[in-house]
């Protein structure tokens, strides 16, 4: 069964925002983006760096 979405509540403290009560399953949604755009950062940061090859008697030596 599908529920409806709830849109989000905002806790109010002395007139200011504090808290956001949100749906579980939008804040999921965020929690995606979120890594994903953590994920094509650090992608980013990873081809900036300059490729290092060993050969594979290196590697087999190493484990």
């Amino acid at each position: 069964m599908k529920t409806q979405t709830k849109n989000p509540e905002i806790i109010m403290r002395d007139g200011k925002p504090v808290a956001v009560i949100l749906d579980i399953d939008i804040y999921e949604q965020m929690l995606e983006q979120i890594e994903g755009i953590e994920d094509l950062e650090y992608l980013e940061k990873i081809r900036q760096q300059p490729l290092e090859f060993r050969s594979l008697d290196d590697f087999l030596n190493n484990y």
